[in-house]
């Protein structure tokens, strides 16, 4: 080649970084629908619950602006006039504000409290037990509980605490002490509610640390035994750390709703004269928005609720990411 004639560059169109966006996007394309073609049944079956959200979840948060106005029924939702943040005020100046704030915030950190470490511990025991006749027994026992309904339970807990016909007074007459009025003393709701949510829940809970300690590398049991561990220590060793991250989450997702404690229960096993310890947020809005049809009042009590969940759900995620490694994301 002569000294004088141009240099042509070469390019390498092998080496280039970034690949040719046209080709790129069509055979992305085509593959996610050759797997939609392939598996069209199990994108059928996630179809359902995606349009059960969409329509009962999501569309009804727009109606969340009833929050902000004057609500009546003649001018509709959006007809009805704005009056910003005046419910939020009536709500924050009402003089039981802080009570059921507190009571909310108190009875939920009480389950929470209560109902994480026993189902891990019901877990623990009973991946220890080799008896399988034992091991079933005790898995259904506990188990069943959670398919009773919550009204079932709440009547199973006013008979059972009756201070007239009630097994437990029976039991405290064998001691010589008076009968009780459980439900009626204000003092005794909490423990009421919160145990006897432990006990419908625990056996499932522990189903899910079950299922976490049978994903453990058994080579891992065969290396503690090796070298001489106790059970106690392959507990603590094994078996904890292998839960750990399904125990984060769970706490996660508890703590994330500690402001969201069921409604059923407390209305039911509420009367007057333990309102002062069983008035939470959720029998509140339920007594404003539709016995006192103030639909707005209720709606901005509501979004006050929802709006503490997740400020709590973001703070405990980054705490617990922060301590375990572990969160929702």
């Amino acid at each position: 080649m002569a000294s004088g004639a141009p240099v042509t560059p070469r390019i390498d169109v092998g080496t280039t970084s970034e690949p040719l966006r046209p080709n790129g996007h069509r055979s992305s394309r085509s593959v996610a629908i050759r797997k939609i073609r392939r598996h069209w049944q199990l994108y059928l079956l996630a179809l359902a619950p995606l349009v059960y959200f969409l329509i009962f979840k999501y569309v009804p948060m727009v109606n969340g602006v009833i929050a902000f106005k004057d609500y009546n029924v003649v001018d509709g939702i959006w007809g009805s006039p704005w009056v910003g943040l005046d419910n939020f005020q009536s709500f924050v100046e009402n003089p039981a504000f802080w009570r059921i704030v507190r009571n909310t915030f108190i009875l939920s950190a009480y389950v929470v409290i209560a109902a994480f470490p026993i189902p891990i511990i019901l877990a623990l025991a009973l991946n220890e037990v080799r008896h399988r006749l034992f091991k079933r027994t005790v898995q259904m026992v506990t188990f069943a509980p959670y398919f009773i309904s919550t009204v079932i339970v709440v009547s199973m807990t006013i008979l059972f605490l009756s201070p007239r016909i009630g097994l437990a007074s029976d039991a405290l007459g064998l001691f010589g002490i008076g009968s009780i009025d459980f439900l009626g003393n204000p003092d005794y709701f909490r423990h009421i509610y919160v145990w006897s949510d432990v006990w419908q829940t625990a056996g499932y809970s522990a189903v899910i640390y079950m299922a976490a300690l049978a994903a453990i590398d058994p080579s891992l049991y065969e290396a503690a035994k090796v070298d001489g561990a106790s059970r106690i220590q392959k507990i603590i060793h094994v078996d904890l750390p292998g839960i750990m991250p399904t125990a984060a989450i769970l706490l996660i997702l508890g703590v994330g709703n500690i402001m969201a404690i069921g409604f059923e229960k407390a209305f039911l096993l509420q009367n007057p004269l333990n309102l002062s310890h069983s008035e939470i947020i959720p029998t509140y809005v339920y007594k404003t928005g539709l016995l006192n049809a103030d639909f707005s009042l209720a709606a901005a009590v509501g979004l006050f609720n929802s709006v503490i969940n997740l400020v709590l759900l973001v703070a405990v995620n980054f705490i617990a990411k922060r301590v375990s490694g572990h969160g929702l994301w």
